[in-house]
C-alpha cells in the first residue's frame, strides 16, 4: 500500500495508506479503519458493527451513537444503508477526527463528531436517548487493539440510561471469551434487561461483535431485510457481506 499520509505526535505515529480507492488510517501500526467511496463495505469488523440495524424495520434507527469513531468506516456505513436523522460520534484523538474529514470524508449533515472521552461524556449525557449504541472503544497497546473500557455491569448501566426502550448495544470484543464474559451476558440483573442477545463474527476477523437489544427480534428477519437491500444480499456471491451469527441468549 502506498503512504498517503503520516505524522508523529507525542511518540505515536499516525499513518493513512492507500490500495487503490481504499484508504486505510494506522496508529501506531494498529489497523483502525477502512474508507472507498466507491465500496463501502470493508470486508471487516466495522460491517459486523453496522449489520445490526437490520433486525428492526426500515426507518426505526433513527439515533445513532458511536463511541470511538476512528477513520469512520461505520458511520458512513450506517448514513448510505439506514439513513439515521442522527449519527453521533465521540472520538478522544484529535488527530482521528482530523483524519476521518479530510481523508475519510466524514462531513455529512447527518455526521456530529465531538472530541471528548467517551467514558465521561457518556456518564454525563442528558440529553435525547438512542436507539442503538455502537462501543468501538479501542486504544493500543505493543501494537495491538486493547478495550478501553470494561464491558462490566457498570458500564452497560451507563449505556442503557441512554438507550430506548427497544433500542441495541454493539459492542466490538477482541476475543469470544472477553465476549461471554460480558455483564450484559454473564450478570443476570444487566442481561435481565436485553431481550435477546446474539454474537456476530467473520473469516477476516479474530474480533466478536456483541448484539444485545431490548427488542425482541430475530436472525430470520435479520437476513430478510439483509436479502432486500442492494449490496447487502448476503446470499450472492458478488456480495462483501459476510458474517456468522449466533443467539447467545
Amino acid at each position: 500500500m502506498a503512504l498517503v499520509w503520516s505524522k508523529q505526535v507525542s511518540g505515536v505515529g499516525y499513518e493513512v495508506r492507500s490500495a487503490g480507492s481504499s484508504k486505510r488510517l494506522y496508529t501506531d501500526g494498529v489497523f483502525h479503519s477502512q474508507y472507498n467511496p466507491k465500496q463501502l463495505l470493508t470486508g471487516h469488523v466495522w460491517d459486523l458493527l453496522m449489520i445490526p440495524a437490520f433486525f428492526y424495520p426500515q426507518n426505526t434507527i433513527k439515533r445513532v451513537l458511536v463511541l470511538g469513531v476512528g477513520g469512520g468506516a461505520v458511520m458512513h456505513m450506517l448514513r448510505y444503508f439506514i439513513s439515521p436523522d442522527k449519527i453521533l460520534g465521540i472520538e478522544l484523538n484529535p488527530i482521528h477526527i482530523s483524519v476521518a474529514r479530510r481523508f475519510f470524508n466524514l462531513k455529512h449533515k447527518s455526521f456530529e463528531l465531538i472530541e471528548a472521552d467517551a467514558i465521561t461524556w457518556l456518564e454525563n449525557y442528558r440529553g435525547e436517548q438512542f436507539d442503538m449504541i455502537i462501543d468501538d472503544l479501542f486504544a493500543e497497546q505493543d501494537g495491538e487493539p486493547v478495550s478501553v473500557v470494561n464491558a462490566n455491569g457498570r458500564w452497560f448501566s451507563c449505556m442503557l440510561k441512554q438507550l430506548n426502550k427497544n433500542g441495541v448495544i454493539v459492542r466490538n470484543f477482541v476475543s469470544k471469551e472477553e465476549l461471554l464474559d460480558s455483564a450484559g451476558i454473564s450478570n443476570q440483573a444487566i442481561s435481565n434487561r436485553f431481550a435477546c442477545v446474539f454474537q456476530l463474527s467473520n473469516d477476516l476477523n479474530e474480533n466478536f461483535v456483541g448484539v444485545y437489544s431490548r427488542a425482541d427480534v430475530n436472525s430470520n428477519q435479520l437476513r430478510k431485510n439483509l436479502i432486500k437491500t442492494p449490496k447487502l444480499n448476503p446470499a450472492l456471491k458478488t456480495s462483501r457481506l459476510k458474517y456468522r451469527i449466533r443467539k447467545v441468549i
